[in-house]
């Protein structure tokens, strides 16, 4: 068990730091500024190949069943992992996923130039849909094992300290456009706050 959450504290700790505008910078300064075109899309490789040892550890790691929930709860719950699965699709797209997956950047240098603030469609009413959408999507299994509760646990966390990180790269990447959006809008939870009539619409 301390092994699978260590694999996954290292994993989420890589993912950050390569996130960070510093690691960005110092990649810009060895690699020159050509790495700009193709930094996301190696970043969203080793993303994906550097869970392997995460899942390696799940598969070797005894296991428990902490719970099955019955119907109808079950059918309810897989229910809302589909309607988180839909936001991501939606969240993704409002956010020009080729360019999140690192495709448009290594294809078109244009893309190389500073992103736009997306406020609308999902944004509008939370600034981390598509962290929101995975959250839901973990936590709502039927099936409970103890091997699942560590990595949720262990991911919430993850994704907790990830917004923290990526709120600080958005204010220095926007400015005050982004201060006066996190002002009007909620991080996580959707609908805590209700006036953004003074908010004007920017970004695609």
């Amino acid at each position: 068990m301390l092994w699978l959450i260590l694999s996954v504290l290292v994993w989420g700790l890589l993912h950050s730091l390569l996130a960070s505008l510093k690691v960005k910078e110092l990649a810009r300064q060895v690699l020159g500024a050509r790495v700009n075109r193709v930094y996301r899309l190696a970043y969203n490789i080793f993303a994906g190949i550097s869970f392997l040892p995460v899942l390696a550890a799940a598969a070797l790691t005894p296991d428990r069943r902490l719970y099955l929930a019955p119907l109808p709860w079950s059918g309810l719950m897989v229910f809302g992992e589909l309607l988180a699965v839909a936001a991501l699709v939606i969240g993704f797209r409002q956010t020009d996923a080729w360019e999140f997956l690192g495709l448009r950047q290594a294809n078109d240098p244009v893309q190389m130039r500073r992103g736009s603030l997306v406020i609308g469609g999902l944004y509008y009413n939370v600034r981390h849909p598509l962290y929101s959408a995975g959250l839901v999507f973990i936590w709502l299994t039927p099936l409970m094992t103890l091997d699942v509760l560590a990595i949720n646990i262990t991911l919430t966390v993850y994704v907790l300290c990830g917004a923290f990180f990526e709120e600080r790269k958005l204010r220095v990447e926007f400015g005050q456009a982004y201060a006066d959006y996190s002002a009007a809008t909620p991080m996580f939870i959707p609908f805590l706050k209700g006036n953004k009539s003074h908010r004007e619409t920017s970004g695609h």
